[in-house]
């Protein structure tokens, strides 16, 4: 046993292994914890009243008779037919399309339906309920000629009975068909940077292009969503590069811009404080000032640079005696 389990989950690791390499990831709670609606309720409702009838016949016969004979076996097995062909259930989800004699006579339900055996009939019975189907596209040629695998979930309700009993076959399988051809055509029409870029919008288109095709069957297309975009192996590597060059060739032209601004402004500010010696003495002393505000430190000037801080070419230490004086 423990060398069965070893190699029962040997087996699991080795398909979740391959699953992750295609890049599809499987989450086990929520496949564990998916469970549709069943009929049960129904089955055991038509089950009881089949039993119920074929007892009460039998118990009549033998009230009658004083034996249970093969026709009352008989007329049991037709009373119990008869009236779980006349009385069914439809849950709270369904709806009944009914026909007599071939043509569609009502839609009903939910709750009990009741029909004239022989003469009417279930045709089918719709869920109304919201429904996802997944699909995709498998190597699917771009309009750049790069083949993709593209994965998807289409969401969609019944909502006419009617017309999805009377205009189409199998209204299940015409959508899922539908929704592939449709994803195949727009990825046929857009590069692999648009499919990208455009995701959303593609959602869009392809909802709204489904959801008109298939109005006419009585059915609504809720919304499409693209799940993973998988491209070859073998252009990912050239595809990377390409972007490499392309951020590299943006990164560029936006010091280049940065660069002309500040030349501008440059210019614009020599501009300013040209024939305006006052003017650029201000300026000087505040740079200094800038410079040693958050350090505390302390600023040497040669006598060149200082005289240059003296409106008539003074040196400080001229300055100073003046003051003193």
């Amino acid at each position: 046993m423990a060398r069965s389990d070893r190699k029962n989950r040997a087996i699991a690791g080795g398909e979740a292994a391959a699953r992750a390499q295609r890049g599809v990831v499987v989450d086990s709670q929520v496949l564990e914890t998916d469970r549709t609606a069943s009929r049960a309720g129904a089955l055991i409702f038509s089950t009881a009243l089949f039993v119920a009838l074929f007892c009460v016949v039998l118990a009549v016969g033998f009230a009658v008779t004083g034996q249970l004979d093969f026709i009352a076996i008989l007329v049991g097995l037709a009373v119990g037919w008869l009236g779980v062909s006349a009385i069914h259930i439809a849950q709270q989800w369904e709806r009944i399309v009914v026909l007599r004699l071939g043509k569609l006579n009502r839609v009903s339900g939910p709750g009990l339906v009741f029909t004239w055996p022989i003469i009417e009939h279930c045709a089918l019975y719709v869920d109304m309920r919201t429904r996802s189907i997944p699909f995709g596209a498998k190597e699917t040629l771009t309009a750049d000629l790069i083949p993709l695998d593209i994965d998807a979930v289409l969401y969609w309700m019944v909502w006419d009975a009617e017309k999805a009993c009377m205009e189409i076959n199998n209204y299940s399988l015409a959508v899922q068909l539908a929704a592939q051809t449709a994803l195949r055509d727009a990825i046929g029409r857009s590069t692999v940077a648009s499919i990208t870029i455009r995701r959303n919008q593609l959602d869009q288109e392809l909802t709204k292009l489904l959801d008109e095709k298939v109005s006419e069957w009585g059915i609504t297309v809720l919304s499409v969503e693209i799940r993973d975009i998988i491209v070859p192996e073998g252009l990912q590597e050239a595809m990377s590069l390409e972007a490499q060059a392309e951020q590299r060739k943006k990164a560029r032209i936006i010091l280049m811009e940065a660069e002309q601004a500040i030349a501008d402004m440059a210019a614009e500010i020599g501009h300013a404080y040209e024939g305006n010696e006052n003017a650029l003495d201000v300026r000087r002393m505040h740079l200094m000032y800038e410079s040693v505000r958050d350090t505390g430190g302390t600023v040497v000037l040669p006598s060149a640079f200082a005289d240059g801080f003296t409106p008539d070419g003074d040196s400080l230490a001229d300055m100073a005696k003046v003051v003193g004086k």
